[in-house]
C-alpha cells in the first residue's frame, strides 16, 4: 500500500538529513511526499512602511521555489513521486492544514530548524506539530 508522507521543511541542515530518511521511509511503503515550505508571515510584519515590501516578499517565494525545487529532484531521484508547495503564513497552523487537507500518513520533519536553539529537545515548530497534529510523526534529529 503506498504511503503520502507531509515534509516541512525550512531549508536548514537538519532537512537534509530528512532526505536521507526517505531511504528507508521508502523501504517501507513512502512512495508519495508532499513537500512544504512556509514562507514565515511574521517577518514581514514590521517591514510594512517599505515601499519595496511585494519586491522582497516576491524575492523570498522566488528563492524558496527554487530551493524547493532543488530538494524535490533528491527525493525523485531516490524514486519518490513528490508535489513541492510553497505558502506564505504561520508554520505550524500550514502544516497543519496540509496535514488535514492532503492524504498524509505521517509527517516527517527535522528536530530542529534555521533558529537551532541547542538547548531544546525539540525546536518550537517541530514540538507544537506533534503535540497538536493526529497523523504518526517521524522526527530526524540533527
Amino acid at each position: 500500500m503506498s504511503k503520502t508522507a507531509l515534509f516541512p521543511t525550512d531549508f536548514s541542515d537538519v532537512s537534509f538529513k530528512v532526505l536521507d530518511a526517505f531511504k528507508e521511509l521508502k523501504g517501507m511503503g513512502v512512495d508519495n511526499v508532499i513537500l512544504l515550505h512556509v514562507v514565515d508571515e511574521r517577518g514581514y510584519q514590521f517591514m510594512e512602511a517599505y515601499a519595496n515590501l511585494k519586491e522582497v516578499q516576491d524575492q523570498n517565494l522566488e528563492q524558496a521555489n527554487q530551493e524547493i525545487e532543488d530538494m524535490a529532484q533528491k527525493l525523485r531521484d531516490q524514486g519518490i513521486t513528490v508535489s513541492p508547495k510553497v505558502v506564505v503564513g504561520m508554520p505550524v497552523r500550514e502544516i497543519l492544514t496540509a496535514e488535514k487537507g492532503d492524504q498524509v500518513s505521517m509527517i516527517v520533519l527535522g528536530s530542529h530548524g534555521r533558529s537551532n536553539l541547542s538547548d531544546m529537545f525539540l525546536g518550537s515548530v517541530a514540538e507544537k506539530v506533534v503535540r497538536k497534529c493526529t497523523k504518526p510523526v517521524y522526527v530526524v534529529k540533527r
